[in-house]
């Protein structure tokens, strides 16, 4: 994996900096790959069955798939979203020298027998992560400018 540091945001030598840098990086790598599942998903295997909303009478089959489900949504499922990513941000200690601080929040979905394995597994994720964060954008950017986050394929 290695050290990647084009715009030099390390050189100030700092590990505290960096450690805060790493954490926001494995946290964003791991929101990425749950929204690029989350903008896949619904178009493979279908959406839920029932209703986002009863006194709108509108149905999770109703909302489109990509950018276009933010105005569909309405005001309470934003409130509902914001609400739990709130929780999700303030319900973990994340300060410095805490296992929060380094991604750890108890959820082991990512075991090995030796260390060798658990590093392999972990600088994966953040490869992984890595590589959502670009996929995720780009998914955002081709549904702007077509419509589609999946082109004419």
């Amino acid at each position: 994996l290695g050290f990647f540091d084009p715009i030099g945001y390390s050189k100030d030598g700092s590990a505290e900096n960096f450690n805060r840098r790493r954490q926001s990086e494995i946290k964003h790598g791991r929101i990425a790959m749950m929204a690029a599942m989350g903008y896949i998903t619904p178009e493979v295997a279908g959406k839920l069955p029932g209703y986002c909303s009863f006194s709108m009478n509108l149905k999770f089959a109703d909302i489109p798939n990509g950018l276009a489900a933010i105005s569909k949504v309405p005001a309470a499922g934003w409130a509902q979203i914001l609400a739990y990513m709130a929780w999700c941000e303030i319900s973990q200690d994340q300060s410095a020298g805490s296992p929060g601080a380094k991604g750890d929040f108890g959820f082991k979905v990512l075991t090995a027998k030796d260390q060798a394995g658990l590093t392999k597994k972990l600088n994966s994720e953040l490869a992984n992560g890595r590589l959502a964060m670009m996929a995720i954008i780009g998914m955002f950017f081709q549904d702007g400018l077509t419509g589609s986050a999946w082109g004419d394929w």
